[in-house]
């Protein structure tokens, strides 16, 4: 982007479409159901046409394709891959939802979240999870812990947990980096899983003394969808396998254009494809069965397709205002944001309302981004920590913090718990997470 074009209109489609993300499914649901994506090509067109205006066509053009190709869709294939690939997996059986077996199921799923990833995690085990309280009356606070630990917290350890990580990984952060996280991630859930544990012990004795416990049939535990099981950890290895390799920098150019070279590594090419080959596999072979009983449909992905497509838009002319530097229009947010805990909190506010991948990657941007790499994986690990953790554990501080958190709720009300309301929900998190942050801060940061 060229200094000929106003730093607004480099700001303002970003801007504009988390806003509607935030505020149009509440405000405008049935407009933003039937409206999604014009909003989002309203907005990437407002954020590329002005870049194509100042630095010319074929620049915007090879910086489109760029972001397409080498950000966005391996992006899409690895959260569509696990997507597919979660849904052919079904949890089957009960716990009687005592305190102790609740606790430890949430336990156990927040460390799942980093191999199957939020998403995966929070399909395949929140039915099950909800069969256990059938026969709770109280059961609000366990759904809110759920999202707190497996739909957020839990997905901290890996690129495959949550997708801030993942872009992180495309940008050249090594696949095992993100287990520096593992010290707040554990004092996090240790913490979260004993104050859930208490809340639950005096829930229960409540429900006790009114008779309100009701006996539910209790079924063994079983897992279907073996070959299912395989193509995930398939999925989990072609990644690895990817960043061990991500020193192999050959492959494919596609277009040589004054610097604007889009690259497509050979290494990038396969783990992608392996990843297609296994989501079809899935698709092939599951037992159509599973799939109904998860109430697998398709939604849920073409919403993500069609929000990160404008998201990732939309950031081109941002990162361009960021590359400018100290002196450039966003010289003001690279001078306020210096500590660890600045950029903890900033991402993590931003994390909290708007989406927590783009946030993750406006300040790793803003950390140096990709040429300051080295830095930021050995003297500025501590920066680089605090936006893998500000992104991921912040996400659980509202409903649209991470994509999720929604989705726990809408099969929760489906299962006919009655959940907070918006700001209800931010109560909880404000509670009980705003604390827990500090104390994060102090320890980490």
């Amino acid at each position: 982007m060229t200094n000929s074009i106003h730093p607004a209109l480099g700001v303002l489609p970003f801007a504009g479409l988390l806003l509607s993300i935030a505020v149009l499914p509440l405000a405008a649901a049935r407009f933003w159901e039937h409206n999604l994506g014009k909003i989002t090509i309203f907005w990437a067109l407002l954020a590329w046409l002005p870049s194509a205006l100042g630095d010319g066509g074929p620049t915007a053009f090879a910086s489109l394709v760029h972001t397409a190709l080498v950000d966005y869709m391996p992006f899409l294939i690895l959260v569509g891959g696990l997507y597919t690939v979660a849904g052919g997996i079904l949890v089957k059986g009960t716990l009687t939802g005592t305190p102790t077996r609740t606790t430890l199921f949430l336990g156990i799923g927040a460390f799942l979240a980093s191999l199957l990833g939020t998403t995966g995690a929070s399909i395949v085990l929140i039915r099950p999870f909800l069969r256990g309280l059938t026969n709770r009356t109280l059961k609000v606070h366990s759904v809110v812990f759920f999202i707190f630990l497996i739909s957020n917290i839990g997905g901290s350890l890996t690129p495959i947990g949550d997708p801030p990580l993942f872009l992180g990984f495309l940008q050249g952060v090594p696949f095992f980096w993100t287990f520096h996280a593992l010290p707040a991630m554990l004092v996090c859930t240790a913490i979260l899983l004993a104050l859930h544990f208490a809340i639950d012990r005096h829930q229960w004795k409540k429900e006790l003394a009114k008779g309100a416990i009701v006996p539910n049939a209790h079924l063994g535990f079983g897992v279907e969808g073996s070959l299912n099981i395989a193509l995930l950890l398939g999925i989990v290895g072609s990644v690895i396998v990817s960043g061990l390799l991500s020193g192999f920098q050959g492959g494919l150019t596609l277009i040589r254009h004054e610097g604007h070279d889009v690259h497509m590594t050979w290494v990038g090419l396969g783990r992608d494809l392996t990843i297609l080959v296994l989501a079809a596999l899935s698709l092939k072979f599951s037992k159509p069965e599973i799939r109904e009983a998860n109430n697998f449909t398709w939604g849920p992905v073409e919403e993500v397709a069609k929000l990160f497509a404008g998201i990732f838009v939309t950031l081109i002319p941002l990162m361009a205002l960021l590359h400018q530097g100290p002196t450039g229009p966003m010289g003001w947010l690279l001078e306020a944001v210096r500590s660890p805990a600045h950029y903890f909190w900033a991402t993590g506010m931003l994390s909290s309302f708007l989406d927590n991948a783009p946030t993750y990657l406006l300040f790793f941007n803003v950390a140096g981004g990709k040429a300051a790499l080295p830095h930021l994986l050995d003297a500025g690990a501590q920066t680089l920590l605090a936006i893998s953790c500000g992104a991921v554990f912040m996400g659980a501080n509202s409903y649209i913090g991470n994509a999720p958190n929604f989705l726990v709720r809408n099969i929760s009300e489906e299962g006919g718990v009655k959940m907070p309301s918006f700001f209800g929900y931010l109560a909880w998190s404000c509670v009980i997470l705003l604390p827990l942050f500090a104390l994060v801060t102090i320890l980490f940061f």
